[in-house]
């Protein structure tokens, strides 16, 4: 029964549920007001993203004549359950190392994309042309994003493993406990690539300029979105700033996990997340939005490159 309440409580609580709800929410909020301010405007409040959340759940959900009505509202409770299961599995450095039986790096690499998979499902429900273009760009980019964060993903279980005297390390907490314990791997020449590699896949999977494309509000007008109102399209939203949680802290367990224990690590682990956001925010204001053929083209040849420059290096390494 412990073990069972322990689980529910990683999931429903913290570090997923309420917990990376809270700060996916404070994450959105730092992010408008960031590129308002670098684009001279005052910007939302900082809880503007709340009162958005709020007004939606007070709304009417409208359900189009032609839409699959089950898919239709399915899709956004699937995109948020998947992100408090893999906001579960991210350790917190210094104070909450996952459950095993919750899953591993494979689980998480697929939970990752269970969001995207629901915005194809919303855009496939939904009976709108809009919706179909969006799925067709969603799947498209999706496709091209996904083999370098698989290269560097399994750069970095490779390097953990010969670290550590294993074939391939799998468990996120023992490759954040080896950092804490031996040093970063940012701090590592052989990871670089790897490092800058996720980076790029950040903007594509958070559907941050100029990687948007599937919701492309001034030329599809959202998009798989287009048609959702009320709770369903609040819960959508909810499930992108959950998955910004999941994956910036991804990206810190994985390169950049040291810090203290305790609360301290709690809130260094929120402030490494804020960093990554500014960085994005400063991407999101300074450029345009590119075609999905140029995005497709741009991951195939760039990302891929240097992400299987890094497996390269940490099989060498090994």
């Amino acid at each position: 029964m412990t073990d069972t309440f322990s689980l529910l409580f990683a999931v429903l609580i913290f570090p997923g549920g309420l917990f990376v709800i809270a700060l996916g929410l404070a994450l959105k909020g730092v992010e408008r007001r960031a590129i308002a301010r670098l684009q001279r405007r005052i910007g939302p409040p900082l809880a503007q993203p709340v009162f958005d959340m709020i007004k939606l759940m007070q709304k009417r959900t409208l359900i189009p004549d032609t839409a699959n009505a089950l898919v239709f509202l399915a899709a956004p409770l699937l995109a948020v359950a998947s992100m408090a299961v893999a906001a579960a599995l991210i350790p917190v450095p210094g104070l909450y190392a996952p459950d095993p039986r919750l899953g591993d790096l494979i689980v998480l690499f697929y939970l990752i994309t269970v969001p995207a998979v629901a915005l194809m499902l919303a855009g496939s429900s939904s009976g709108s042309p809009f919706g179909a273009i969006g799925f067709s760009r969603e799947m498209a980019i999706m496709l091209a994003y996904e083999g370098p964060i698989l290269l560097a993903i399994t750069a970095v279980a490779l390097h953990a493993g010969a670290e550590m005297g294993q074939p391939i390390a799998l468990s996120l907490s023992e490759i954040v406990a080896w950092q804490r314990a031996h040093g970063a791997f940012l701090l590592d020449p052989w990871m670089w690539p790897a490092f800058v590699t996720y980076l790029t896949f950040i903007p594509a999977n958070l559907g941050i300029v100029p990687f948007d494309i599937p919701e492309a509000e001034s030329e599809i007008l959202e998009g798989p979105l287009v048609e959702y109102s009320g709770p369903p399209l609040g819960l959508m939203k909810l499930a992108s700033a959950m998955k910004a949680v999941v994956v910036l802290g991804l990206g810190v367990a994985l390169f950049f996990p040291a810090g203290p224990e305790g609360l301290a690590g709690l809130v260094l682990f929120a402030l490494k997340c804020l960093g990554l956001v500014l960085a994005v925010a400063v991407l999101k204001a300074a450029v345009g939005r590119m075609r999905i053929d140029q995005a497709v083209v741009f991951y195939l040849k760039w990302p891929e490159a240097l992400g299987l420059c890094g497996l390269a290096l940490a099989i060498w390494h090994a």
